[in-house]
């Protein structure tokens, strides 16, 4: 069986059996891969502690028919202890994994692996409120996925002085060419869309409450929309 070599994020794992484990995997050069950590569950397990969400690894691994197993395992970055130890950094965390895993499924590219290590390290350093990183996350991971949401411009007149954002396009309108269904979020609610897309964290830490919360109902709406089911980790995210 051959094998091959990459770095990964562990998205989530289940119990296999007595001592072992299946992992659900974000790879940079493979896409999501499914693996068995054959051992991983006993006390003596070498790297069972490396294999755990949130945690970057180089793996070796070998092909298997339905499962790849997981041979040889060095980690890169331990995320996982500062984002379980505090529990609104921990939902926003099993938020994007979530999404990550959703989104990833059938097809990614390298840039979907670095852009959610990205996020796990901004959460894991607390830099940034942990539900902004959690909005900012999801609506890139959107665009990268093909639903770019169009925030620049009315899009049916054109006009610089958009204030609502439809769900159902991706696109933003002005009040005189309103969508029908479209969410009205007023400049700075869209300002504050713009900002999370291209992490513009200056203009994030800036946003009122109020617009945030408004924000963060619409980005869950839009992905839900997209996906064709919410995230069930979004609700029990702390909103700040």
């Amino acid at each position: 069986m051959p094998h091959y070599r990459d770095e990964a994020i562990i998205l989530r794992t289940h119990k296999l059996g007595e001592v072992d484990r299946i992992l659900t995997l974000l790879t940079k050069n493979h896409g999501q891969v499914r693996a068995v950590a054959k051992g991983v569950r006993k006390t003596s397990s070498r790297f069972g502690a490396r294999l755990e969400p949130f945690m970057v690894a180089d793996l070796q691994l070998y092909e298997g028919r339905n499962l790849d197993t997981v041979s040889q395992v060095e980690q890169l970055s331990n995320y996982g202890a500062p984002i379980v130890a505090d529990y609104s950094t921990y939902t926003a965390a099993s938020a994007m994994v979530e999404a990550a895993e959703r989104m990833t499924r059938e097809s990614s590219s390298s840039q979907h692996y670095l852009l959610l290590l990205g996020a796990l390290r901004t959460l894991a350093s607390g830099a940034q409120p942990s539900s902004q990183v959690l909005d900012s996350y999801l609506l890139r991971s959107l665009a990268l996925s093909g639903w770019v949401p169009k925030l620049d411009a009315c899009a049916n007149c054109g006009s610089i002085k958009a204030a609502s954002f439809s769900i159902h396009t991706g696109a933003v309108c002005c009040l005189d060419c309103d969508i029908p269904g479209s969410v009205r979020l007023g400049e700075d609610g869209l300002g504050h869309m713009q900002a999370l897309l291209i992490g513009d964290w200056e203009s994030v830490s800036v946003s009122k409450p109020q617009v945030r919360s408004s924000v963060s109902g619409v980005i869950a709406g839009y992905l839900q929309w997209q996906l064709e089911r919410g995230l069930k980790s979004l609700n029990h995210v702390e909103r700040v």
